[in-house]
């Protein structure tokens, strides 16, 4: 007979503002930001109006989502191996803000093997102002979006993902109890 020890825990998170140089900077590994800029500016991936997206492996689907009761607070950590992603709260918004749990990709095109990353180590909460599109790279665990549920009960995100992406694409990993709080 194996002994099992079930691990139960709850990980503070503090939330890191995306735009705090600091702040962009860790992200880089995960993904891109899109902060608004002059109509008419050509294309440039490198520029903060742009990004540089993979939406090659299917059908494109943008639209807003509508998520109800969410709170501060995860078990559960997602990535998508065949698309990048972008998230952004919808206007109007009585959210001065949202949360999103990312790690770095850890996985390798082809290989089976995934690592899950580490809540504590690997684990970055990001508060995201309104007005800022957030790109996720291919594979970019995520969990989110969260928000504080004084300030609303429902909120409604713009998506970009492929439109099978949550049937096909959706590699999910569960901490078990406890999870993460967002401080």
């Amino acid at each position: 007979m194996r002994n099992e020890i079930i691990r139960s825990m709850v990980v503070n998170k503090v939330a890191v503002d995306i735009l705090e140089p600091n702040g962009r900077e860790r992200f880089s590994a995960c993904g891109e930001l899109v902060l608004p800029g002059e109509d008419g500016a050509v294309f440039d991936p490198s520029s903060s109006m742009d990004c540089d997206l993979d939406l090659s492996q299917g059908t494109p689907r943008f639209y807003i989502m509508r998520l109800r009761d969410r709170e501060k607070q995860f078990d559960r950590i997602t990535y998508h191996e065949k698309v990048t992603q972008c998230l952004a709260l919808s206007s109007p918004s009585t959210l001065s803000g949202w949360y999103l749990a990312v790690a770095p990709p850890t996985y390798t095109q082809g290989d089976e093997t995934v690592v899950y990353p580490d809540l504590e180590k690997d684990v970055v909460v990001y508060r995201i102002p309104h007005g800022v599109i957030v790109k996720l790279h291919k594979g970019t665990w995520h969990a989110g979006p969260l928000w504080d549920p004084k300030e609303a009960s429902v909120a409604e995100f713009m998506n970009l993902e492929l439109s099978d992406t949550n049937v096909v694409d959706h590699h999910t990993h569960i901490y078990g109890d406890g999870g993460a709080m967002v401080d």
